[in-house]
């Protein structure tokens, strides 16, 4: 194993040894604006102490700083120097006693893969960005540290830069100076805080400010985004939104915000969509929105500021030991920040995306036979990197909201309450939430713990109903507080006219005589976690009247219920197509029509038999444009059904004429439709996957949109043309091109499997089984994950893919686990094509 790959046991030991009391990062980011010059220097001072007893019996402790860069160019010890013994991931130390001053200096590499401090020249005015992004451990590529959660540090950072920058970090500014062409500004020590979570960003970043009041408590905010987005950032609105979030938790938590000022800054070219770093949280650039953007995009980005700011207290207030306790941070960050969406901002129906959207995440996640506990054995850092997924965060989630609804509101907020109060800037485990909770609720947490956060798997239920009565039926039997919603037609709507509330742990539960009605709706209201199937009176109800329900929770529940049952092959994907071409028009909820449309493309791809597919893309391409031509002008749903109708356009050119017409603006389209960047690049990578656009239009496109999403998108344009050696060509570059930023390489792979043009990617599946262990020693596991996953052969058997496992049981845990999962998605794919009637 790599020296890189930190293990659990590893990290332990050195944290029983070694304590870090203050860290000293001075940074030079001088070289930044000049594309010739690869790193960049730092240097770190770290206050350390040695457990006497741990080496009292050898003459010291041993130990290791990480780091990882281009070099280590010296090491002292209470300012003594020491011969650097480095091997690019570790720089030991031997001999440590008592209180020790170490001070590393080194250069950093500037990064393009978004790990560590990644730099970003701007095409629009040729300015140049940098920021960092670490979780879970590449603070050690910008500087020599303790890189586990446990060993918390204050940290004082000094950066060297260009003058006229925006500097920034975790604390406020202590002190500024600027010497002709460059500036030095260090900043005020923070709080105690995990490496990685700590944080800078440097470049002519655009700022807006505001503040945030409370009694005497006052908050400095800032939002900031490069200069050529300033047009587009709704500042307004993320500052509402940061206000509130504050008031919320400030209320419910009882404990004052304590990081001192508020930044949020979004940055180009980031893997994930925020990062919590306290007092300087980062967001991807998609949350700046170019052009017109829906009522779901914006409570998106207003849950994600709100699950980023839940972490200023679940996660770097109180932190997890090691990350076999991710859950503690991101399961309550996911929830809280659905909860606080709902409670206090415009979006009073986030748990009905919550609902559809993260909880349909981690069904499919809890389905995959690498599916682990919430509360997970994470090894290793590879292991906790792959961790961060729908089971950590949405069933994580999902089962908090029952625990919510089992100890009562009040007493889980009293137990965090007292959970911050007891371990605030510490570290916990599961056992130190569940004593506080279970002392606030008086109820048997642990027991609540072991039935859901300390097992796998989703249960599937149902009612079954007969002249002597209702059965709760399920499978993988858990316990459940749930209840059944009971619905009539009225008029030609679906209206709930009654509920059932049950306590379910048995495979069949007795329900009783339940009142008549037309849909009966297990799991009415969300309240537990489950697949729902719905009978046959119930199915043939919805697919007559879905879209006359007026509860959009309902509504939710009834859209998720109809995809479990598609993607696991007990609804045929034509009835399911058949119910959304009959609904989706109707479907008000942005969110629930957004998901609705993606999964209706999504099951003609993948559960369609093949010789109907082309039969059913052009039905598909025909309703999505009807849905364009007939929603009302400049709405939501227009531009919902404009997204999709460049989905479908990939795959059947029926209406490819119409397209090029309407982004040359020579033929009207429906009024009201602006297509903005993002939607005129849908349709013309559509236009190139079906032979009707080309190089020069892509060329023109970029003129027109010459920003850097214009240029990630002109790649893929490029890259999606159905010739042979074009897709040759873009499938090696994917593989070898080392000077890919993270998301050209992503523009490259969406080119490459553009259109599901398996005749053109066939002659590549074995070569495929060949690369991956390669690329997974020599890149970075962000990069290798996306080609791995990425470019992963949808073939029409497992021969290739079962044999590399056989053949590759000794290949890195992390590495096998992407490689099953890919495996049982086409599995999946496979058998729920082989069901479908004949």
């Amino acid at each position: 194993m790599s020296t890189a790959n930190l293990t659990r046991e590893e990290t332990a030991a050195r944290s029983a040894s070694v304590t870090v009391r203050t860290v000293r990062v001075e940074l030079d980011l001088t070289t930044a604006p000049d594309p010739e010059k690869s790193g960049f220097a730092t240097a770190s001072t770290l206050e350390i102490e040695t457990d006497s007893a741990a080496g009292a019996a050898d003459g010291g402790v041993d130990a290791w700083v990480d780091f990882i860069g281009e070099a280590v160019d010296a090491v002292e010890v209470d300012g003594v120097p020491r011969p650097v013994e480095w091997d690019g991931a570790r720089i030991r130390l031997s001999g440590l006693r008592g209180r020790q001053t170490v001070r590393i200096a080194a250069r950093g590499a500037y990064s393009r893969s978004g790990e560590g401090l990644h730099r970003f020249v701007d095409p629009v005015d040729a300015q140049t960005y940098v920021y960092t992004h670490y979780e879970p451990a590449d603070a050690r590529r910008v500087m020599a540290c303790f890189e586990q959660p446990d060993m918390k540090a204050r940290y004082t950072f000094a950066v060297t830069a260009p003058a006229g920058w925006l500097v920034l970090s975790n604390q406020a500014i202590a002190s500024a100076q600027t010497e002709g062409d460059l500036q030095r500004v260090e900043f005020a020590q923070t709080l105690p805080l995990s490496s990685y979570i700590t944080s800078v960003a440097a470049g002519p970043y655009h700022r807006v400010e505001g503040e945030w009041r409370r009694g005497e408590q006052a908050i400095a905010l800032g939002v900031h985004c490069r200069a050529s987005l300033a047009e587009h950032l709704d500042a307004d609105e993320i500052l509402e939104i940061t206000g509130q979030g504050l008031d919320f938790f400030t209320d419910a938590f009882r404990y004052p915000y304590p990081w001192g000022k508020y930044d949020q800054i979004f940055v180009p070219e980031y893997n994930i969509g925020a990062m919590e770093n306290p007092g300087l949280v980062t967001f991807t650039e998609s949350y700046v929105f170019r052009g017109a953007s829906t009522v779901a995009q914006h409570e998106a980005r207003a849950n994600t500021i709100l699950h980023e700011m839940a972490h200023m207290w679940f996660g770097d207030l109180v932190t997890m030991r090691w990350w076999d306790d991710l859950w503690l941070k991101e399961s309550f960050a996911d929830y809280m920040g659905a909860h606080a969406t709902a409670a206090v901002t415009r979006f009073p129906d986030a748990w009905v995306t919550f609902a559809t959207r993260r909880k349909a995440w981690a069904y499919q996640q809890d389905q995959l036979p690498t599916t682990h506990p919430i509360v997970a054995d994470i090894p290793d850092l590879e292991a906790a990197k792959l961790n961060f997924d729908g089971i950590t965060y949405a069933k994580g989630a999902s089962v908090l909201k029952q625990l919510v609804a089992f100890v009562g509101e009040e007493a889980f907020f009293e137990g965090a309450r007292r959970y911050f109060a007891a371990h605030a800037f510490g570290n916990t485990t599961l056992d130190d939430l569940l004593r506080h909770l279970e002392e606030a609720s008086g109820r048997d947490v642990h027991a609540w713990s072991r039935a859901w956060l300390e097992t796998t798997g989703v249960s599937t239920i149902r009612v079954e109903r007969d002249d002597e009565g209702a059965v709760l039926v399920q499978t993988d039997p858990r316990p459940h507080r749930l209840r059944i919603g009971l619905y009539g037609l009225r008029d030609g709507h679906l209206v709930r006219t009654d509920a059932a509330h049950a306590d379910v742990h048995a495979e069949r539960t007795p329900l009783g005589v339940l009142a008549p009605a037309d849909l009966i709706l297990p799991n009415d209201g969300d309240l537990t976690y489950a697949k729902v199937r719905l009978d046959d009176a119930s199915l043939e109800s919805v697919e007559s009247a879905l879209s006359t329900l007026d509860d959009a929770l309902a509504r939710g529940l009834v859209w998720s219920a109809l995809w479990d049952a598609t993607r696991d092959g007990e609804l045929p994907a034509a009835r399911y197509l058949d119910i959304v071409r009959r609904h989706a028009g109707a479907e008000t909820h942005s969110a629930l029509r957004a998901d609705v449309l993606a999964n209706a493309a999504f099951a003609v791809g993948h559960y369609v038999a093949e010789n109907a597919r082309p039969r059913v893309w052009a039905a598909w391409l025909e309703t999505t444009w009807q849905g364009m031509r007939t929603a009302d002008a400049g709405s939501d749903a227009q531009l919902a059904w404009a997204r999709a109708v460049g989905l479908a356009a990939s795959h059947d050119d029926a209406r490819a004429e119409e397209l090029r017409g309407m982004l040359a603006g020579t033929l009207a389209g429906p009024h009201g439709l602006q297509p903005d960047p993002e939607l005129r690049w849908t349709w013309l990578t559509a236009l190139s996957v079906t032979g009707h656009a080309g190089v020069e239009d892509a060329d023109e496109e970029l003129r027109r949109d010459p920003t850097a999403k214009g240029r990630t998108a002109h790649r893929t344009v490029l890259a999606a043309r159905p010739d042979a050696e074009v897709r040759a060509a873009a499938w090696n570059a994917a593989w070898d091109d080392t000077t890919l930023t993270n998301d050209h390489l992503s523009a490259t792979i969406a080119g490459v499997r553009a259109g599901g043009r398996r005749d053109l990617l066939a002659a590549f599946d074995e070569e495929y089984f060949t690369r991956i262990r390669d690329v997974w020693d020599e890149r970075s596991i962000e990069i290798a994950a996306r080609l791995v996953r990425g470019l992963f052969p949808e073939r029409d058997s497992l021969d290739l893919v079962d044999a590399w496992l056989t053949t590759n049981e000794d290949a890195p845990a992390a590495l096998r686990r992407i490689v099953v999962e890919q495996r049982d998605h086409l599995a999946r794919d496979l058998r729920v094509r082989a069901a479908l009637p004949r």
